[in-house]
């Protein structure tokens, strides 16, 4: 430490930099899980359909309201490492199965809560780690037991699973609504022979304005483009797509060039030629038969002003993505050459259409009535932009609720009902184990009735007593149905409610949740870059 002073006169200390203390062994894993349960709490008020919203603020003031857990934690400046494993465990719920993000962090550090009273009795990290691995197991076997299989067909049952994931959500006033929107759009693009849904082929557009309700789905593509001219026709009846990467100008050499026009002759010759060229193009797509063009580049007045007096009405910057999307809903092919183009590539469209929205000059064009109706787009309306990305969101996950139900039609009950299934028959597995490992699988056990307390609490009553009535209530009555009546129905019976949770996303969270909880607990030490060195 030394004193010295500015040019000012003002005395100021210098202090020598202090080492970190590195912290190793039993200390470091007790830091490792606070770290971890600190992100668990954060969320823990957030779960279920009466839990709050968080408030995120960007640096530049960017706003975002929302109660999904990969979106809360994805928005958070996390520097520790440990915590980072929470972050990517909710990552990892979200792109596997595309709900239940909240749960798995709140069930995670439930776990770590239960591992930390068991690392002061003395009990080693690698023990309650297997210990929790075959508490899991047990825990996902039964589930599949108490699972109920639902016919694919079954579309009230689908609609059903849907409304239950978008209850949670901000949008819930129009779950009914939305979960008719996400349910016919996984049907229209579904594979029933191999039972699996390709959700690329669902495109979602949204427009800021209107209401939410004036969301819809549309069996077709919706582009955000207009008409290249403004005289051309804003509608096309049975519309004859020709779909070009190739762009309206007249060809360039690969390598550099230079063009020297010296009299007023060899410009006009130079024009013809383009004007030429230009004149080539817009036959070819004429004598196809095509109706419409769309195409992936831009063009110049010269050719947007052929195109017009030809009566071919064209669509310029498409991208990729949407003209892959509507090669696919047309039946057209992508014609990479004029003159490639003919009459068999053509796609297939009854109606094209502009629409304006409001009193803007806003529009959009809406490809409908396709030949193969494989491709469709979820159309959102909203007040503002916040609420439209939460829709996003919220419709992202009930349609790959809907996805997972198509590849694995197996249901359970949600309100924690089947976290308290599990909880009684683990407490009961656990008798069997005479090792010390008994102690975490009890543990495993008391995690899984943080669920049920926590969705409670958020709803305004005392986990405790809920959980305890619960509890009994299903081991007198044989029930695994039972959950919390968050909603307060007047029953606890889930199945009655219909609320329902794909078998799949809810052992893929148990099973998520015991492996980054598993990998914590082995961790002693934690190396950084400036140690290393």
């Amino acid at each position: 430490m030394a004193l010295t002073f500015d040019e000012y006169g003002r005395p100021f200390i210098i202090l020598k930099e202090q080492a970190k203390e590195r912290v190793k062994g039993i200390e470091a894993q007790k830091d490792n899980i606070q770290a971890a349960r600190t992100l668990s709490n954060v969320l823990k008020t957030s779960l279920g359909p009466r839990g709050m919203d968080k408030m995120m603020v960007s640096p530049d003031g960017e706003v975002t309201v929302t109660n999904d857990g990969a979106t809360i934690l994805d928005s958070m400046d996390v520097d520790n490492p440990i915590a980072k494993l929470i972050v990517d465990l909710s990552k990892s719920q979200d792109d596997e199965i595309g709900d239940g993000t909240t749960g798995v962090v709140v069930l995670a550090g439930a776990l770590l809560e239960q591992a930390e009273s068991l690392l002061d009795k003395g009990i080693h990290g690698t023990r309650i780690a297997e210990g929790f691995e075959k508490a899991c197991e047990v825990a996902c076997d039964y589930l599949a037991t108490i699972a109920d299989t639902i016919p694919t067909e079954d579309v009230q049952t689908l609609r059903q699973t849907a409304r239950s994931t978008l209850n949670s959500k901000i949008i819930n006033k129009y779950r009914d609504h939305m979960a008719d929107i996400c349910v016919d759009a996984v049907l229209a693009v579904a594979d029933t022979g191999r039972r699996d849904v390709n959700l690329d082929l669902i495109k979602i557009e949204s427009k800021v304005g209107g209401r939410l309700e004036e969301t819809q789905l549309v069996k077709g593509i919706v582009l955000d483009k207009t008409i290249s001219h403004p005289q051309m026709p804003k509608e096309i009846k049975d519309a004859k797509i020709a779909i070009l990467t190739c762009p309206f100008e007249p060809p360039k050499p690969k390598s550099k060039h230079k063009v020297d026009v010296s009299d007023v002759e060899a410009y006009q010759k130079l024009h013809e030629i383009e004007q030429e060229y230009f004149r080539k193009q817009v036959k070819l797509c004429k004598d196809s038969g095509a109706t419409l063009i769309i195409c992936q580049w831009g063009f110049d007045d010269e050719a947007n002003y052929l195109l017009h007096k030809n009566d071919l009405p064209a669509v310029r910057w498409v991208g990729g993505v949407e003209i892959e999307l509507l090669a696919i809903a047309t039946g057209g092919r992508i014609v990479p050459r004029f003159e490639e183009l003919t009459a068999e590539k053509l796609g297939t469209a009854g109606s094209v259409r502009e629409v304006a929205f409001g009193t803007t000059k806003d529009r959009m064009m809406f490809v409908e009535e396709c030949s193969n109706s494989k491709a469709v787009t979820i159309f959102i309306r909203g007040g503002n932009k916040m609420i439209i990305e939460e829709a996003k969101r919220s419709i992202h996950d009930a349609l790959c609720i809907v996805r997972n139900l198509v590849r694995d039609n197996r249901i359970v009950y949600g309100g924690g009902a089947a976290e308290i299934a599990c909880s009684i028959q683990v407490e009961d597995a656990a008798d069997n184990i005479s090792s010390s490992e008994q102690y975490a699988v009890r543990a495993f056990a008391a995690a899984l009735d943080a669920v049920p307390i926590t969705l409670a609490e958020n709803s305004g009553t005392n986990g405790v007593i809920a959980l305890s009535e619960i509890k009994a209530a299903q081991q007198s009555q044989k029930n695994p149905n039972l959950g919390v009546d968050c909603m307060e129905n007047g029953t606890n019976d889930m199945k009655v409610q219909k609320v329902y949770e794909t078998l799949h996303g809810k052992t893929q969270q148990l099973r998520l949740a015991t492996q980054v909880v598993k990998m914590i607990l082995k961790i002693d030490d934690v190396i950084t870059q400036d140690e290393m060195m």
